[in-house]
């Protein structure tokens, strides 16, 4: 994944946060994101113990792509998986 590739998805880079306050900001992310959505996390580490979390709270809600896996830089892409139960002519495709 290039740099340009990261400004054009919303991002958060918890490499500048105080460890106490990573989780809750990227949870507070995670439920204003829309459906459909995602946003990349940039860590210094394998980010394994929140996808843990993330599943526990929210199971089969999100994606989860690791895009670089270090051993310096991690990049992950975290989205809301679409609503799946609609089968009218909404206009909605499920090409996922």
């Amino acid at each position: 994944m290039t740099t340009a590739e990261t400004e054009t998805k919303p991002f958060i880079d918890v490499r500048t946060i105080p460890p106490v306050e990573r989780h809750p900001k990227i949870f507070g992310m995670l439920n204003a994101l829309a459906e459909g959505g995602s946003f990349i996390i940039v860590n210094d580490h394998d980010p394994r113990p929140l996808h843990y979390q993330l599943e526990s709270r929210y199971p089969g809600e999100f994606t989860w792509e690791y895009l670089e896996n270090g051993p310096d830089v991690w990049r992950v892409e975290i989205g809301r998986q679409q609503a799946s139960g609609c089968d009218c002519c909404c206009g909605s495709s499920s090409g996922h």
